[in-house]
């Protein structure tokens, strides 16, 4: 019943990673390596500078003439605050909702011969994990939610010419998820104490789906690509239960059952150039769309079938926006930067606490040391700057008159590392 914790809190690293609302739109995770950090991740399935290409466009895979590998480690320090009231009388803020995180990855690709190529990507496309306290006023809506997910993602790409490449993969993502929700004030109605567990969701689940991805190179200089990643359909099997007595209708008094929550990770989609104008210097840019329209609603359901929870969601898509340089100081060294915007496919009706999404800017820079021609670091930061948003969220029920109002506001700051290495 793991999966309910995608409820509210909504599923986005490999690895938990920190509310939605300082990353990528809703749950969605970004952080796949030093360099594209560096960058805001603008051109990055045209560029293929390294190995990490792979999270992006396994066509590029044709593009390298040795076996390649990299590993990276990203550091999320999020600051997200919530500030407001409960039924408009009682006090109910609270700052650093999401803890900090640390997200890896690592890539390794192989030319076949001069058309043929190979390569697996280990890295996380959703997470989030935020925490309240267990006596937050507002506990039925907030509480603690987590989710893990982690992505084993074996590609192959074929040359067609000199000009078109095309690649391939399947995806086994692996996720885990947990959600605690208390009772807060809305326990006197039940006559329970602020943190009494009104549920506890615990689960895991494998899921599978497709990519693929086309590069089109003008020439050395310029190149254009177009990828996507399917949805991922995951069914989470686990733990249900609840302190709620026995009395009241849906009450387990602390016993455990089995329950199910589907949810769908949604489809992306990538349109990506990068154009080197001169020896020193190149622009890169990306047009990313997720179909967060798939995700209408969180449903949970006992082996009876009977419903544990139920929540309306109404996604719309969303679209992220960046566009970056790179400058090519010397043979050892290069310097990037970018900018995106990366909006929320949240209605402002539907935002919740435990997913307080909005629009956000994001103001990366970064470089590359060339240690040999065939070693190199990366060193990547950014600032996500998210909006301040009102939230209005019943603590039981859409129609609950006992509710949460107030805003949320959130940023945040990463950090990453990344080695690569050709041999």
């Amino acid at each position: 019943m793991t999966t309910t914790m995608f409820k509210k809190s909504l599923i986005a690293a490999t690895i938990a990673l920190a509310t939605g609302q300082v990353h990528a739109a809703a749950f969605q995770l970004n952080e796949h390596s030093a360099s594209g950090l560096g960058r805001a991740y603008a051109g990055e399935a045209a560029i293929a500078d390294n190995a990490s290409v792979l999270a992006r466009n396994p066509a590029a895979m044709t593009t390298f003439d040795k076996m390649t590998f990299s590993v990276s480690g990203t550091y999320i320090k999020p600051d997200v605050d919530v500030e407001g009231k409960v039924a408009g009388v009682y006090p109910a803020s609270e700052s650093g909702i999401a803890p900090s995180a640390f997200v890896p990855a690592t890539y390794f690709i192989q030319p076949i011969n001069d058309k043929l190529a190979w390569g697996i990507g280990l890295f996380s496309n959703y997470g989030l994990s935020t925490e309240y306290p267990k006596n937050f006023p507002a506990g039925a809506a907030a509480g603690d939610t987590e989710l893990v997910t982690f992505n084993i993602n074996p590609n192959i790409a074929y040359r067609i010419n000199e000009h078109f490449s095309v690649g391939a993969g399947i995806n086994a993502v692996y996720g885990e998820a947990e959600l605690n929700r208390y009772a807060g004030l809305a326990g006197t109605k039940l006559g329970m104490s602020a943190d009494s567990r009104l549920s506890h969701m615990k689960g895991d689940t494998w899921g599978f789906g497709w990519n693929i991805g086309t590069l089109y190179e003008v020439n050395q200089n310029n190149r254009f690509a177009l990828t996507y990643r399917s949805q991922v359909d995951m069914s989470f099997d686990g733990d249900y239960s609840n302190d709620i007595r026995t009395a009241i209708p849906g009450g387990l008094g602390g016993k455990t059952i089995d329950g199910n929550l589907k949810l769908d990770l949604p489809a992306q989609a990538e349109f990506a150039g990068y154009h080197r104008l001169n020896q020193q210097f190149a622009v890169h840019y990306s047009v990313n769309w997720t179909d967060w329209s798939a995700f209408q609603e969180l449903k949970a359901t006992s082996s009876s079938g009977a419903t544990l929870l139920q929540k309306d969601e109404k996604f719309k898509d969303s679209t992220r926006y960046s566009i970056g340089g790179t400058w090519y100081i010397n043979p050892s060294w290069e310097a990037r930067m970018g900018f995106a915007y990366d909006n929320s496919p949240i209605e402002a009706e539907y935002r919740s606490l435990s997913i307080p999404d909005s629009d956000r800017i994001w103001y990366s820079a970064g470089a590359t040391y060339h240690i040999n021609t065939d070693m190199s670091v990366d060193f990547g930061m950014a600032y996500l700057d998210g909006k301040k948003v009102d939230v209005n969220e019943g603590l039981t029920s859409h129609s609950d008159p006992i509710r949460w109002q107030g805003t949320s506001h959130g940023n945040a700051f990463l950090a990453s590392a990344q080695f690569n290495m050709k041999f």
